[in-house]
C-alpha cells in the first residue's frame, strides 16, 4: 500500500509542491483490475486539495504491461487553477531515474475531479528487473507548480515583451506537410480511406502513438507499414491528425459538432491527448441537452471524464430535463449497458 510525503513553497509568485508516493507491497497492487486504481492521501498545494491516481495495471487496454498515473483536483471552489505537474520515478538515493520523468506542461483544472497523468509512466516489466524495486517497494514523486492566474499574467507578458513580432506560422507550416506528405514514414487505412502522416510529429503529440513507434510495439510499425483502423470513422480520423499538426478543429455548428466532439473524445482517450480531450469536454458541457445529456453522460463514464459526468448529473437533476432525457433512446441505452450508471444515478438524483 501506499504511504506520502508532501512539502511546498511560493516561488516568484507561483506555489510549488511536492508529494512523495510510497509504493509498498507492489505485487499486491497488481491484483487489482484494469482501471482499477489506488488514491493517495490528499494533500495542498498552491491553496487547493489534490491527490494521485495510481493504476497499477494500467488505466485501460491502451496501458496493459504499464503503470499508469494521473494528478486529480478534489476540491470544488469555483475558481479555475492552473497545475504544471512533473512525475519522477526515484531510485534509492532518491533522485529521478533517467527517461522516467514526464511533464504536463500548465494545465487548467476547473472542477473536483479534474486530472491529467501519463497512461505509459512505467513499464511494469522494466520495474520489476530494476534495481528501483526493492523488498517490493518502490517511490514515485510528483512536483506540482500552481497559479491561479498564470493565462492572464502570461497573456499580459507576451503583450509587453513580443509587441513587434509576427504571429506564429508554425501550425500553417505543419499543416502543409500534412496536405503535401513529404516525409511522411507511416500511413493508416481508416475504413477504406488512406492518410499518410510523420511518425516523429504524432509520437510528439500522443503517448500512444510513440509507443507504438518507437516502444515495445515498434516492430509492428516499421516504415512502409499500413496500421489499419476499423473503428473509427475516416472524417473523424481526419480531425485528428489535423489537430495533432495545427492544434485546431474542423469548423462545425449544432448537431454536427456534437457528434465530432462525441467521437474525437473517444479519439483523444484512446490516444492520450489530453488537451483534445478537453477542447471535447468544454464543447459537450456547452451543447448539453435533453438530446444529448445520457449519451454524454455514458462518455463521461467510458471516458473518465469526472467534470462531464459532474455537468450531466447536474443537468439532470432539473425534474423537466429529467422528464425530456428519460424519453430518448440515449436512456434507454444508459438503462441496459450501464446498470451501474444508471443506480450511482439514481443516488445523486435522490441526494438533491
Amino acid at each position: 500500500m501506499p504511504t506520502f510525503d508532501s512539502a511546498s513553497a511560493i516561488v516568484g509568485g507561483i506555489v510549488t509542491g511536492r508529494h512523495l508516493l510510497h509504493i509498498e507491497g507492489y505485487s499486491h497492487t497488481k491484483e487489482l483490475s484494469i482501471r482499477g486504481y489506488i488514491e493517495s492521501r490528499s494533500f495542498r498545494i498552491g491553496g487547493r486539495t489534490w491527490c494521485i491516481w495510481y493504476y497499477p495495471n494500467g488505466i485501460d487496454t491502451q496501458g496493459v504491461g504499464y503503470i499508469s498515473i494521473y494528478i486529480i483536483l478534489k476540491d470544488d471552489i469555483p475558481e479555475h487553477v492552473y497545475a504544471e505537474t512533473t512525475f519522477n520515478l526515484l531510485d534509492q538515493a532518491g533522485e529521478p531515474v533517467p527517461g522516467y520523468t514526464h511533464t504536463l506542461r500548465f494545465s487548467e483544472y476547473s472542477f473536483a475531479g479534474d486530472g491529467y497523468g501519463f497512461i505509459d509512466f512505467i513499464e511494469k516489466e522494466f520495474l520489476e528487473a530494476s534495481e528501483y524495486l526493492v523488498d517490493d517497494c518502490f517511490k514515485i514523486r510528483c512536483d506540482i507548480s500552481v497559479s491561479t492566474q498564470l493565462r492572464t499574467e502570461n497573456r499580459g507578458a507576451a503583450a509587453s515583451t513580443l509587441a513587434a513580432a509576427p504571429p506564429s506560422d508554425l501550425q500553417r507550416h505543419l499543416g502543409d506537410l500534412l496536405v503535401a506528405k513529404e516525409g511522411a514514414d507511416i500511413t493508416f487505412q481508416v475504413a477504406g480511406e488512406t492518410f499518410s502522416a510523420h511518425r516523429c510529429i504524432l509520437a510528439a503529440r500522443s503517448p500512444v502513438f510513440k509507443a507504438e513507434f518507437y516502444g515495445a510495439m515498434r516492430e509492428s510499425t516499421a516504415t512502409g507499414v499500413c496500421v489499419r483502423i476499423d473503428d473509427m470513422e475516416p472524417q473523424v480520423f481526419s480531425a485528428l491528425l489535423n489537430f495533432i499538426y495545427t492544434d485546431s478543429l474542423p469548423e462545425m455548428t449544432g448537431q454536427e459538432d456534437v457528434v465530432m466532439a462525441q467521437h474525437l473524445l473517444e479519439a483523444a482517450d484512446r490516444y492520450d491527448m489530453q488537451s483534445l480531450k478537453l477542447i471535447c469536454v468544454e464543447k459537450l458541457c456547452i451543447y448539453l441537452d435533453a438530446n444529448t445529456a445520457a449519451t454524454t453522460l455514458v462518455l463521461a463514464e467510458q471516458h473518465h471524464c469526472h467534470r462531464l459526468k459532474k455537468a450531466c448529473i447536474e443537468f439532470l437533476k432539473s425534474p423537466q430535463a429529467l422528464d425530456a432525457v428519460m424519453a430518448t433512446d440515449g436512456f434507454d441505452h444508459l438503462i441496459k449497458s450501464y446498470p451501474a450508471l444508471l443506480k450511482e444515478l439514481i443516488s445523486k438524483l435522490a441526494a438533491r
